[in-house]
């Protein structure tokens, strides 16, 4: 089962090219170091500065393993202290986990939990 942490936050208008930057960098920092797909998504309705990361790890154990080794990296720190101190609105961040939802194999394995 997969883990998929979606973060959403308000950058700052004024740092917004700065922001965008950053955040881009650690997007590609991510996906070329760690062992998980981070994707950027910007918004098409709604708060115009509200952005959000979206991480898919292949369950939680590997993501408690890619975030203890993100917090040890002292390159990722960086480049994560400077987009929350200086480019998102303080109290914005809002931060959700799902798991994905295994299907049936087959018609046939339907059949049987009804009988």
């Amino acid at each position: 089962m997969s883990v998929i942490v979606i973060q959403t936050f308000e950058i700052k208008q004024e740092n917004f090219p700065a922001a965008i930057k950053n955040l881009r960098m650690i997007q590609s920092f991510r996906n070329e170091q760690y062992d998980h797909r981070i994707e950027l998504l910007s918004p098409i309705s709604g708060e115009d500065h509200t952005y959000a990361l979206i991480a898919t790890y292949e369950g939680l154990a590997e993501m408690e393993l890619q975030n203890k080794k993100m917090f040890e990296d002292e390159e990722y720190k960086k480049l994560i202290g400077e987009f929350f101190l200086e480019n998102i609105v303080q109290g914005s961040m809002y931060t959700q986990m799902y798991s994905t939802m295994t299907g049936l194999k087959n018609d046939s394995e339907s059949e049987k939990s009804k009988k």
